[in-house]
């Protein structure tokens, strides 16, 4: 897949404090603001709204 500005890569850090961390690529154009996703983290070993980094 080829490298594009409308879609680069980001990670997302668990906001429980875990240092735990995903990385994913988000669309800016439908999504200019940080992505919030909720998904699972291990060492909390529950569902945890992952933020964006910058």
């Amino acid at each position: 897949m080829a490298r594009s500005t409308t879609r680069p890569v980001v990670r997302l850090k668990s906001t429980a404090g875990t240092g735990t961390t995903y990385t994913t690529r988000k669309n800016t154009r439908n999504d200019p603001d940080r992505l919030v996703l909720r998904k699972y983290d291990a060492v909390a070993g529950k569902h945890v709204a992952f933020r964006e980094e910058r």
